[in-house]
């Protein structure tokens, strides 16, 4: 698998994922047909920081809604606060309202 291209689909993915909702790095996998690879889709999220593209990787979670990837953000809340802002509940590092606010995007995407 090209690590460079399966990134770049996971850029392509995350970017349409709609403010004030989230998704996981499994179910970004399973969308792109690579169901085991959702801690590559985790490495691509902390190498997004390099995109040109502005990437909202922090509406990209584990599939408990654990904010796992917080300390690629420059401080510790700052994932926390973006999510925050875009009005989910987050209490422990971990999203309240995950189940009403998961976006799944083999549900609402065609195939990119």
């Amino acid at each position: 698998m090209n690590k460079e291209g399966f990134f770049d689909r996971v850029y392509e993915v995350v970017a349409l994922i709609p403010f004030g909702r989230v998704t996981s790095y499994g179910a970004i996998a399973a969308f792109l047909g690579s169901k085991g690879s959702s801690r590559m889709v985790g490495w691509a999220m902390n190498q997004s920081h390099v995109s040109e593209q502005a990437i909202p990787a922090h509406r990209v979670v584990n599939r408990n809604g654990l904010l796992t990837g917080k300390a690629h953000f420059g401080g510790q809340d700052v994932m926390k606060q973006l999510l925050e802002q875009e009005g989910l509940l987050v209490e422990n590092d971990r999203i309240l309202n995950f189940s009403e606010r998961f976006w799944d995007p083999s549900r609402d995407l065609e195939a990119l």
